[in-house]
């Protein structure tokens, strides 16, 4: 296990399907105070939509379908954003699924702070975790899959 230092402006991704848009907003507009200490990004149509209604800077990715989802992905495998805020609707189907299942392994694999929803965002930008300096556990999986292989005599 590793430790990857997360500092008190956390770098904050911020994504919603299109039917969960406006909850997102809602929800930025509600912890604008918190979220404005902190440097946050947007895949495109929601940085869009945030950035002038909530009169915050949003650093803005492509459009989630069009390559957003797979640049933010990148960004956390890269250690570049610390936590993911991701309203997607699990009752409609998309169009880059695939690359929705992708991005939140990612976000699992990567051990960020997920939010998929407003309940536990809340609980995010709640938590004195949030408001300094964290260390998060990163297990070396290379490590684990050689260990593995050895314990099966490959």
């Amino acid at each position: 296990m590793s430790r990857v230092k997360m500092e008190n402006v956390k770098k904050i991704v911020l994504i919603a399907h299109d039917s969960r848009k406006k909850d997102l907003l809602e929800w930025v507009q509600f912890n604008r105070d918190v979220l404005r200490e902190h440097q946050l990004f947007a895949t495109g149509t929601t940085g869009a939509l945030i950035a002038p209604r909530a009169r915050l800077d949003v650093t803005r990715f492509k459009s989630g379908p069009l390559g957003g989802d797979q640049q933010v992905g990148a960004r956390i495998s890269e250690g570049d954003l610390d936590i993911l805020i991701f309203f997607w609707d699990p009752l409609e189907p998309q169009p880059h699924d695939p690359d929705v299942k992708a991005l939140l392994r990612i976000a699992v694999l990567y051990n960020i702070p997920t939010a998929c929803n407003r309940a536990t965002a809340d609980f995010l930008v709640a938590s004195p975790l949030f408001h300094g300096e964290y260390e998060r556990q990163l297990e070396d999986f290379a490590s684990t899959r050689e260990d593995f292989a050895r314990g099966f005599g490959g």
